[in-house]
């Protein structure tokens, strides 16, 4: 996988993204990063909540989401995955981009 392969923006709008959680962040050390892996779980949920919602699966509330609404959600989860992976390594990056080329390898 090359830079070429990854939107031009992504790294440095992840990085901005990451600096400005870091200056609001009231938790530091171990409980902020434990935090900040604990946002990744509640993304999750809202891909659960908005798939539920998507399907019509809680009779109570009916359809109250869209496929829309689960793209969004995936793409949070995958920023904030980023942003922990950022919050775990100033190297995010590379760490990404040789991992996800061990995956692609996989057969």
């Amino acid at each position: 996988m090359t830079d070429q392969d990854t939107p031009a923006a992504l790294w440095p709008t992840l990085d901005d993204l990451w600096t400005r959680l870091e200056s609001a962040r009231t938790h530091t050390g171990t409980e902020g990063l434990l935090l900040r892996l604990l946002k990744l779980s509640e993304e999750v949920g809202e891909v659960a909540e908005a798939v539920i919602g998507t399907t019509g699966q809680n009779p109570r509330k009916g359809v109250t989401h869209t496929w829309e609404d689960v793209q969004g959600e995936l793409c949070d989860v995958a920023i904030t995955a980023l942003v922990a992976l950022r919050t775990l390594t100033p190297d995010a990056q590379e760490v990404f981009t040789r991992h996800l080329a061990r995956v692609a390898a996989r057969r």
